[in-house]
């Protein structure tokens, strides 16, 4: 990734500091984007991460387990397990 011109920024006394918004634009950053921040050496590196929702996770499977147990009533242990290991097989591979 190449950029034509150079930033420097400063760092607040809260230790805030504004990423370029040609940066930003470049990246995908927008309001709530996680980032990892860690130092090596002399450099602060900042990368973009996608962190899942847990809690719409749950709810997707909630609602899975609850759609199996008014077809066919209630459900085993082992099926709920089943149920969970195959949305998060289809997770991974849709990731």
């Amino acid at each position: 990734m190449e950029y034509k011109k150079l930033d420097i920024i400063v760092v607040s006394s809260k230790g805030q500091v504004v990423i370029p918004q040609a940066v930003r634009e470049k990246l995908g950053i927008k309001p709530q984007t996680k980032l990892l921040v860690y130092g090596y050496k002399d450099a602060v590196i900042m990368k973009k991460i996608e962190v899942p929702n847990i809690e719409e996770e749950l709810e997707n499977i909630y609602k899975k387990v609850e759609g199996r147990i008014a077809r066919y009533g209630e459900l085993a242990d082992e099926e709920i397990e089943k149920i969970i290991q195959e949305y998060r097989k289809r997770k991974s591979s849709s990731a």
